[in-house]
């Protein structure tokens, strides 16, 4: 006999804001950035996001208790290692890239913010914009995103 199980939708919190950050800075150069400019303290996670089969993503967060909001950056692609391919050029290594959200592939990180405090998300917004080394940064509704569901942690 199989086990039915329902997730009870009280529990089942997905309601946060998402920016879509594109840069080429390494993750924790663009998570002390975001630290100075957005006036967070974000922390690199003892565990990176874990999806499937080797796939890891860089994270950090920070739970802001005096505004009661939680902070999330974590990078949208993750490479790993195929095989080694045998031919002209032996021991060449194929790498494949996975994306965590595969409608944007094109973004590098994600913020994602816990909040109840809606004007947050236009500050942030313009506060990363304003950064170096920044290609460009807007918001995503979560709620059309196909793979939402890899968001939620």
């Amino acid at each position: 006999m199989s086990a039915t199980r329902k997730i009870i939708e009280a529990y089942y919190d997905d309601d946060f804001q998402l920016i879509a950050i594109h840069s080429g800075m390494e993750d924790f150069s663009l998570a002390y950035s975001l630290n100075k400019g957005c006036e967070l303290q974000l922390k690199r996670t003892d565990n990176d996001l874990s999806y499937g089969e080797n796939l890891l993503f860089s994270m950090f967060d920070w739970e802001d208790e005096i505004n009661q909001n939680y902070w999330v950056l974590f990078t949208n692609s993750c490479d790993q290692e195929i095989g080694i391919s045998e031919g002209l050029f032996t021991n060449d290594v194929s790498q494949k890239t996975d994306f965590l959200v595969s409608e944007h592939k094109e973004v590098d990180y994600f913020l994602r913010i816990d909040t109840d405090d809606m004007g947050i998300m236009d500050k942030t917004v313009k506060a990363i914009n304003a950064m170096p080394n920044i290609v460009t940064a807007y918001s995503i509704d979560p709620n059309a995103l196909k793979s939402k569901s890899n968001l939620i942690f």
